[in-house]
């Protein structure tokens, strides 16, 4: 009987525990939606119109919020979308000289910073390459991939958190080629905000001062291209071009002899073609690559190219900044190859003799960014206000021109359409 009573109690216990339990829930339940209703609704395409307005940095924390916000931020449209509206920055490594030691694998690596991104223990590891038998790496000589922003006349160095061992070669729409230190004359393909990289077959192999890279994305595929100039034993030069589709070399016809000098200058990408200015000074000249039809131009310039004179990307044409005069300097352009006119827009006049390096032309301004070449200080031409300011940049050592390249923060793959974007995990 007395057993009878304590079961009887134990039912009645446990149907309370149930009936609270039950209770608890339908209050939070009841709690969200009456929260939810206080939120308000924003349609998707409002939504997407206030998140294509934020910086990179900003995106890959709003990646993390939920699915939906993942979905429209790495959904094609959106991508190509958000890279027309980013500015033009400046990308560049900063060299790290350690002591000369050798790591024998990625569990003897040196210490990373926190978040930090290596690009040969990631290949490595892309590669599948059991640790025991991964090859020595030299961190004697490691850099970091960093980049100098332009907003509001001012300048900031930011830091992408990814190191590597080999030099960049070229850029093209948020990507970027590096050398391959894993496997000698490679190349690899890097998107530094999405930290997503692949590795490129080797093509012909010549010393860096005999040869040139190029990257540029073809109109009529959609594919990125690498093309690969270089001088061989007897000064001829040849071309070969990498579709990041077929991912196969194959040669082009061409250049012609004797249309270059040298392979000093790296080669802009506008109005479609890959542009090189082929002497060292006093070119009269540049020689253009037409990534579509894969041919080569002699494009004769408005006045002879000197030492610190340069072809830029501005506004989707070719812009040729000169120094006419010794406080003179003049700005051209060159909308499309047919008929090889060039128009002068601008003409700065300096207060004083300057030799001022032109870098790069932002996309949203025009305004032009100059380096002076004496003591590499940054300076920026705002046409606008038609006067040209010195930029002050804190913390930043200063660095040559050439060490420089134009670049923009995207979320652009090298993939075929359709296919995943590959954004890496990471915490910003």
């Amino acid at each position: 009987m007395k057993e009878c009573s304590m079961a009887k109690s134990l039912g009645s216990k446990g149907k309370n525990l149930a009936r609270l339990v039950e209770e608890k829930a339908c209050s939070k339940k009841f709690q969200q939606e009456e929260e939810q209703k206080r939120i308000p609704y924003l349609p998707k395409d409002c939504l997407t119109n206030i998140l294509i307005r934020l910086p990179h940095s900003s995106l890959l924390r709003s990646m993390l919020v939920c699915k939906s916000w993942r979905s429209i931020i790495t959904s094609l449209n959106f991508v190509h979308a958000h890279l027309h509206r980013s500015d033009t920055i400046l990308i560049f490594q900063s060299w790290i000289r350690t002591p000369h030691i050798y790591y024998s694998s990625l569990t003897t690596r040196p210490p990373e910073s926190p978040n930090s991104f290596s690009i040969e223990a990631n290949y490595l590891q892309s590669q599948n390459i059991p640790i025991l038998t991964q090859p020595n790496i030299n961190h004697s000589e490691k850099s970091y991939v960093k980049f100098m922003e332009f907003s509001n006349g001012n300048c900031e160095e930011r830091d992408y958190k990814i190191s590597c061992l080999g030099m960049i070669r070229a850029t093209c729409d948020g990507l970027i080629l590096l050398d391959n230190r894993m496997k000698e004359g490679g190349l690899i393909v890097l998107n530094p905000v999405t930290r997503k990289l692949d590795p490129l077959p080797l093509g012909t192999l010549y010393p860096a001062h005999k040869e040139s890279y190029g990257f540029a994305l073809s109109k009529v595929s959609g594919v990125y291209n690498v093309v690969h100039l270089f001088r061989d034993e007897l000064d001829f030069f040849h071309c070969e071009i990498l579709s990041l589709g077929t991912r196969v070399w194959r040669p082009v016809y061409g250049p012609e002899p004797g249309l270059f000098g040298w392979l000093g200058h790296r080669p802009v990408f506008a109005i479609g073609s890959l542009h090189w200015v082929p002497l060292v000074d006093h070119s009269d000249y540049i020689v253009s690559l037409e990534m579509d039809s894969e041919k080569f131009h002699k494009v004769s310039l408005p006045t002879s190219c000197r030492t610190y004179d340069r072809i830029l990307e501005m506004h989707g044409s070719l812009c040729f900044i000169a120094h006419e005069e010794m406080t003179q300097i003049n700005i051209w352009m060159l909308e499309g190859l047919s008929g090889h006119a060039w128009k002068q827009t601008c003409s700065i006049t300096m207060g004083c003799t300057f030799d001022m390096v032109p870098l790069l032309s932002l996309k949203m301004s025009g305004d032009v960014i100059f380096e002076r070449d004496e003591d590499y200080s940054l300076y920026r031409y705002h046409f606008e206000l038609k006067e040209m300011r010195r930029i002050e940049v804190q913390g930043k050592c200063p660095v040559p021109s050439n060490t420089y390249f134009t670049h923009v923060n995207s979320f652009i793959s090298w993939r075929c359409h359709g296919e995943d974007a590959g954004f890496a995990v990471m915490e910003v």
